[in-house]
């Protein structure tokens, strides 16, 4: 039994003295800072849709290449369309107003009859009206005069209106069929995808022969030389992030080796699920090679400190009082703190002795 006892008071010794670690504060510089990860983004990367449903035609490129804006990237079948084209340049040209300007010349030939019909009749009448005067004629003669005056003088009005009506009709119709053109031209280059800027084709998500919907991208792509960092904040950290704060990257692509960023945006909204925000930010020597998705961790800094004395921050007990080794209890006021150590504005010094507190 004795030699099981000795056993278990050199075991118990052992524990005590592990457990009355000493140390003392030490000074040094200290970094605060936020936490955050992410995906790298290419800039302006984009996902490419099709604003029509149909058979895609013809993919002209590759996962890879680089692309100008306004390159072709798919083709999506559009016979119909096409069809539909066509009838709207038969129907605008049928309709354009300079083929129709016959119709207005021979309009503009029935007012001048009507016009001079009606000042023929007024001379027939203003004559008729002196004779009158003079009692010669009869006065059916008169009536008769008049009556063909005022039937040659509304035949004039109602050639002028006839004109102006259709002018305006063939107006209508001319910029009407011109529209229609538009729209068709315009729908038949839907049929057509694009790129909307000058990059890389990063992703490619259909082949020839696929149907091409609304609702599925058919392409993902960015700048090729550019990136962004998304990382997500914690909505109990957002309010201290600030445009321009320093970025401490890791990438899984470059394991042992930090780069430096800044913070560029801070997006306003948080994502309900998450419960985070998206934070954006750019390098400031970003690293020779890039792919988009590559995932990163980054410490968004808040401010560093030089010269100050620091303890760990395993050391504290209930955020504001440590032990020294005499046994007593001090209360201290800290300062900055980062994931290990923490400052110590005052209550200690550098020749204090602390022990770590039971866990």
């Amino acid at each position: 039994m004795s030699r099981y006892l000795i056993v278990f008071l050199a075991l118990s010794l052992f524990a005590c003295k592990k457990k009355q670690e000493k140390i003392s504060p030490t000074v040094a510089s200290i970094t605060e800072s936020i936490y955050a990860s992410g995906l790298i983004k290419s800039k302006n990367q984009y996902q490419a849709f099709s604003t029509v449903n149909g058979i895609i035609e013809t993919v002209y490129v590759s996962e890879g290449d680089t692309v100008k804006k306004g390159d072709p990237l798919f083709a999506i079948s559009n016979e119909t369309q096409q069809l539909n084209k066509e009838n709207a340049a038969l129907s605008a040209r049928f309709s354009d107003f300079n083929n129709n300007q016959g119709k207005l010349n021979d309009a503009k030939l029935l007012i001048d009859q009507a016009r001079y019909k009606m000042r023929n009749d007024s001379l027939l009448f203003g004559r008729q009206a002196a004779l009158w005067k003079e009692q010669i004629g009869t006065k059916n003669e008169l009536d008769q005069r008049e009556l063909a005056y005022k039937s040659s003088r509304d035949q004039y009005s109602s050639a002028i209106l006839k004109y102006e009506d259709l002018k305006k009709q063939l107006d209508f119709s001319s910029d009407q069929s011109k529209k229609l053109l538009q729209i068709n031209s315009k729908l038949e280059n839907d049929f057509t995808i694009r790129s909307e800027i000058s990059g890389v084709v990063y992703s490619l998500s259909k082949v020839k022969g696929e149907i091409a919907g609304t609702q599925s991208p058919l392409a993902i792509i960015g700048d090729a030389a550019h990136f962004i960092l998304e990382m997500q904040v914690d909505e109990f950290d957002i309010i201290q992030i600030k445009k321009g704060l320093p970025v401490l990257v890791s990438l899984e692509s470059y394991k042992g080796q930090v780069f430096e960023a800044s913070v560029t945006k801070i997006n306003p909204i948080m994502n309900e699920r998450s419960k985070s925000f998206m934070v954006e930010a750019e390098f400031k020597q970003a690293p020779p090679q890039l792919y988009p998705n590559i995932s990163f961790e980054a410490s968004i800094v808040l401010r560093t400190k030089e010269n100050v004395l620091l303890i760990p921050r395993n050391y504290l007990v209930n955020d504001s009082t440590v032990l020294k080794a005499n046994g007593e209890k001090q209360i201290i006021k800290t300062g900055l703190k980062d994931y290990i150590s923490i400052e110590v504005l005052s209550g200690l010094s550098a020749k204090d002795e602390l022990v770590k507190p039971a866990q």
